[in-house]
């Protein structure tokens, strides 16, 4: 093996840092007796060159400068200390690890049994103790040159009340994009490419939310069966960037791509938002491969049982990182921290985020995890969005979370499903969620803006789906379709799954409109899952997490043109009307000088809403209105923001009703703006109405009337 000088090296920063002369590297191992810093040819990364003792340690990190290496060059690590599982040791020297800080990394798994720090198949399983090498079977961290030219790129740092997010997949967003190069297809260069700013800018959201990015597992189990982990939500690589996105065969190059789309996304007045899954690693439980943490120090990374031969699960994959410990907490921290500084990135949404929040077993919003990340700063400035559950006892959160936070509200997503099937009693919660969901937010002085409200994520129907399937079909997962969820509150609208039916496709096609409207008309953060505004489909599939295939991706070449159209001007309506984007709540009081409350409740007959009309079960309509002088919010320069009045009407019945418009003291005329039953919107609006008027509303449809 070749030999290498050996410097002493700095405790910080961790990982492996180019200087321009050599690298120092620095690893955080408590209770390691010894560490060997390993390297890999370029070439072949199969075949370990040197070994190097880290003579080096500092408290609990062991460090070391090596002169003359540079970018590319591949590495890992060989951690030695007691293997005793019962203990929560799981030390195994012949396992080359992955450095937790690693920048890039280089290819992906080989499934082997020498991954294991056990023997498969031995009569006591993880009791065992494997001397195979899995240097021939593990990715490799790569040192990288961090330098790049940023140029003028500076964060888009978008108002929240003006934020439309699109949850997307980097791969799938381009793979099949006739416009863009074949090279570039389900790349980060790919989503940075002219034709997909274009795509994005026209539509009109205002931040890409990417599913998991950071370098992730494709489970064994899977590729046993011919699938592969889609979705990235089996993390190893938490500063990294994952390869199989980078169009560029270089290796570490894939952190230049990334930072050349967060730019071109940036110059597009576009943010960039991370879904992160700091909740727990892809190396499984006390069963799993041993690949970066659990070999370095299992004790110190995971949160363990009495008997510390198990791991906690509050996450449903096997294990939970230990974010009560301070070096955890650190890790969490200084990842996100690199991406905000070194990628430039504009925001986070945090995986099954309850976890995180856990002290002890309880979840606590105090805990010290909310409390670093709320005196940081630089992450306490990016946007912050947590999914406010993870599957452990206590584990909903919604409505939780601190001042500061937003929220995947998943009561939002459930109570405009059930509204728009038809269910009876929703008026009053149908109002709360509208609004914002004040009754979640509004006591801890917190705005509409910490609610993300959704219809549809990635994980569950398309919203396509969801008006087509009345049950999940997850058959293609191999599983026997017990995979996804059972309760998705869905209505096939008479057939399931696809149908050659005029009168259904045009309900359908009604329904999906219904729920855009919904979204995008009510206050709070509307956040659009892609392909639901060209009605994608996954043919009733509600957990295609292991379909890297047409199944998950965009088909571009079927895009419903009419159904996107329609999107793209009904996110232009909101954007356009800050009465309908509000910062603050409603106060349910007189504004302007007409005597009017900022916002009122209407039946069909054109009298305001009294306590008894919430309670009938059978309403399913209303109508609100929205004075355009009760914004209660000002300008950049003080200005009154001021609008037009809205009247919004929702009739979730499945007949037409007769409308009467409210009395000439909130507006003495109106034109419609938006009717989902024909799928007309019109920025200037169509048609005249006056005061007390009456209007006909179709059956399962939204109509929107401004002031003339």
């Amino acid at each position: 093996m070749a030999e290498y000088l050996q410097f002493p090296g700095e405790a910080y920063p961790l990982g492996a840092t180019w200087d321009g002369n050599g690298v120092n590297f620095a690893l955080y191992a408590e209770s390691a007796t010894a560490v060997e810093l390993c390297f890999f040819d370029h070439e072949h990364a199969e075949e370990e060159t040197v070994r190097i003792n880290i003579q080096e340690r500092s408290h609990q990190i062991w460090h070391c400068y090596i002169p003359d290496v540079k970018p590319g060059q591949l590495y890992g690590y060989r951690v030695f200390g007691p293997y005793r599982p019962s203990q929560g040791h799981r030390f195994n020297g012949n396992k080359v690890l992955l450095d937790p800080y690693a920048k890039a990394i280089a290819g992906n798994i080989k499934w082997n049994e020498a991954l294991f720090g056990y023997q498969l198949g031995s009569e006591e399983m993880d009791l065992s103790f494997s001397e195979a090498d899995s240097a021939a079977y593990i990715p490799k961290s790569v040192v990288i040159d961090s330098s790049y030219d940023w140029e003028d790129d500076k964060h888009p740092k978008i108002n929240y009340n003006q934020t439309v997010i699109y949850e997307m997949h980097v791969k799938g967003f381009t793979k099949t994009h006739p416009d863009i190069p074949e090279n570039l297809r389900g790349t980060y260069a790919g989503l940075a490419h002219p034709v997909s700013i274009s795509y994005l800018k026209k539509l009109g959201v205002t931040a890409v939310e990417l599913m998991p990015v950071h370098q992730f597992i494709s489970d064994h189990h899977l590729e046993e069966k011919g699938l592969t982990n889609y979705w990235g939500y089996n993390s190893i690589g938490f500063f990294a960037p994952d390869s199989r996105y980078a169009s560029s065969d270089i290796r570490g190059d894939q952190v230049r791509e990334f930072k050349d789309m967060v730019k071109a996304l940036h110059k597009a007045g576009i943010e960039v938002i991370l879904d992160v899954v700091y909740n727990h690693t892809g190396e499984g439980n006390h069963l799993g491969p041993t690949l970066s943490f659990k070999g370095i120090d299992n004790h110190c990374y995971y949160r363990l049982e009495n008997d510390k031969r198990y791991y906690t699960d509050y996450t449903g994959t096997g294990n939970t990182l230990n974010s009560m410990l301070p070096n955890v907490l650190r890790f969490i921290m200084d990842s996100l921290r690199y991406w905000i500084l070194e990628m430039h990135i504009d925001g986070f949404r945090f995986d099954l985020a309850s976890t995180l929040a856990r002290e002890l077993h309880e979840v606590n919003r105090l805990s010290a995890f909310f409390d670093i990340i709320h005196q940081d700063p630089v992450i306490s400035q990016a946007k912050l969005i947590a999914e406010p559950w993870d599957v452990g006892e206590g584990g909903y959160q919604v409505g939780k979370f601190p001042p500061g936070w937003a929220e995947w509200n998943g009561m939002y997503r459930d109570v405009m499903r059930d509204y728009w099937r038809g269910n009876p009693n929703m008026l009053g919660e149908f109002a709360q969620r509208f609004l914002g969901s004040p009754d979640l937010y509004k006591e801890d002085y917190r705005r509409p803006t910490a609610s993300i409200n959704f219809i549809t994520a990635h994980d569950g129907f398309t919203l396509h789906d969801l008006v087509s399937y009345n049950h999940k079909h997850n058959e293609a997962n191999l599983d026997d379709n017990n995979d996804g969820e059972d309760h998705n509150k869905s209505w096939n609208c008479g057939v399931e799954g696809e149908t050659d039916n005029e009168e259904i496709i045009n309900l359908r096609l009604q329904q999906k409109r219904n729920f855009l409207a919904t979204l995008f008309l009510s206050q709070g953060i509307p956040m659009l899952v892609s392909g639901d505004e060209m009605g994608k489909t996954q043919q009733g599939n509600n957990n295609t997490y292991c379909q890297d295939n047409e199944l998950s991706w965009l088909d571009w070449a079927n895009a419903d043109q009419s159904l996107l159209n329609f999107t793209q001007e009904l996110i232009q309506l909101r954007q356009n009307h800050p009465s309908l984007r509000r910062r603050k709540w409603f106060i349910g009081k007189e504004v302007g000088e007409d005597g009017i409350n900022d916002i009122a409740w209407f039946t069909p007959d054109g009298n305001p809403m009294k306590g008894h009309n919430w309670e009938k079960d059978f309403a399913r309509s209303i109508g609100i209105y929205f004075h355009g002088e009760g914004i209660q919010s000002k300008g950049p320069m003080g200005e009154d923001i001021l609008d037009n009045h809205f009247f919004i009407i929702f009739n979730a019945h499945y007949e037409a009703l007769d409308y009467k418009l409210p009395k000439e003291e909130y507006g003495k005329s109106w034109k419609k703006v938006l009717d989902t039953a024909t799928g007309e919107i019109a920025k200037d609006g169509f048609g005249l109405l006056t005061a007390s008027e009456g209007l006909e509303v179709a059956g399962r449809s939204v109509t929107v009337l401004k002031s003339a």
